[in-house]
């Protein structure tokens, strides 16, 4: 074995265990490994007809979703075949022409996926979850588009240009670089949403009741207006440091969720911030894009490399594979973090009551499949099944009989 090769083995051989060591860290979890969820029997807890319209929406979303995935693949491998005859009449230098591949690809494949995305909102209409027009839906989406231009430009001039000066090892450079970038991403956030303060003073009391017992510090709670595009309820913990909020929508907190239902979302989302989700995000983010970069570093040699306009539409076809393969992965670990939340969100409140009554409700005011398939279960869920969060709360409650 030649000593570059060997160098290379040595290399990837760190990377690997670094890599496990910070997978392993990261893991790490508040619910007790020795946890045991029962067996939960649906039709104890939603009626028929509540089945029935769950699993009847969500047969036509996975439909929908396959469809979308089977697009993306082909828009895309049909571009990494025949993507880079556009750069041969480019002018505009060789970064300058990857962004402009990078964009046509992705324009591209704004245009084949309409009908998925009209057939997609045509069933939120029929039931009632959504509001959004079906011009608005699309040229919405095409402005959403104008925001992953900038965000591809960048991504391909920074990947461009150290491939050109670092050649093969531009990955090693370039994974800090997008790390920082997602983590700046993760700051600013919370600024880029149009919220207002929580004005039920009763709840925001519970709140501050939360914060001292997760010991999370101060967190402002605010509600984001979205009634005008969704009936969906949500909430979610976003930001770091200073920017940390928990952003609940005005959908959650318009009259169908009691307040002790709302006071278990609330422990759920500090519960995040306690655990530093957000900051393990990054983690995660940073282990995945590491082999990933390597990855599209070996895919697209034969193109000359990142460096070369014509190894940009190969390289938007490994990334798209690549997520899709990583997606068990991912939302494996969204489930086990959102589990934890979840389980801070019954130590603190100490109601397996309300949040066996919120998980219920989830269904009808959702149309979530509360035991769905298992390869759905694989690729599409990243929370826990409602069964699943019924039964861990389920489980605290025999071990805290006097909770």
């Amino acid at each position: 074995m030649t000593r570059p090769r060997v160098a290379r083995v040595a290399l990837v051989g760190a990377l690997a265990a670094v890599w496990a060591v910070a997978s392993y860290l990261l893991w790490q979890s508040k619910v007790p490994a020795s946890l045991r969820l029962p067996h939960v029997d649906v039709h104890r807890y939603f009626t028929v007809s509540q089945l029935h319209a769950a699993a009847s929406y969500d047969r036509f979303t996975n439909v929908v979703w396959v469809l979308s995935v089977i697009v993306e693949l082909v828009v895309f491998a049909l571009y990494a075949r025949w993507g880079a005859r556009f750069a041969r009449e480019s002018a505009a230098g060789p970064i300058g022409t990857g962004m402009l591949l990078g964009m046509i690809g992705f324009a591209l494949l704004w245009v084949a996926e309409i009908p998925v995305d009209v057939a997609s909102l045509w069933w939120q209409r029929r039931h009632h979850l959504t509001s959004t027009g079906y011009f608005t839906e699309i040229f919405g989406n095409w402005l959403a588009l104008g925001s992953q231009f900038v965000f591809l430009c960048l991504a391909l001039a920074i990947v461009m240009g150290l491939a050109r000066r670092f050649r093969e090892r531009w990955w090693i450079l370039a994974v800090p670089v997008f790390v920082a970038l997602a983590a700046l991403e993760t700051f600013v956030a919370p600024y880029t949403l149009t919220t207002h303060p929580l004005r039920d003073q009763r709840l925001l009391a519970q709140a501050r009741v939360l914060e001292r017992i997760e010991h999370v510090g101060r967190v402002p709670i605010v509600v984001e207006p979205v009634h005008g595009s969704t009936a969906l309820p949500n909430a979610e913990a976003t930001g770091l440091g200073p920017s940390r909020r928990v952003v609940l929508w005005d959908t959650l907190v318009d009259g169908r969720f009691t307040d002790r239902e709302l006071r278990v979302v609330i422990g759920h989302e500090l519960g995040h911030l306690a655990r530093n989700h957000l900051w393990k995000s990054i983690g995660w983010y940073a282990l995945f894009a590491l082999p990933g970069a390597y990855l599209v570093a070996r895919a697209t040699r034969r193109r000359g490399g990142m460096g070369e306009p014509a190894a940009v539409p190969l390289a938007l076809l490994v990334l798209v594979v690549l997520g899709l393969l990583a997606l068990p992965l991912e939302n494996a670990i969204s489930r086990h973090d959102e589990a934890e939340a979840d389980w801070m969100a019954l130590q603190s409140t100490r109601d397996p009551a309300a949040a066996t009554a919120l998980f219920r409700r989830f269904v009808p005011t959702t149309l979530d499949e509360p035991d769905p398939a298992t390869w759905e279960y694989l690729l599409l869920e990243n929370h826990p099944t409602i069964a699943q969060r019924i039964a861990m709360a389920q489980a605290w409650r025999r071990l805290h009989p006097a909770g």
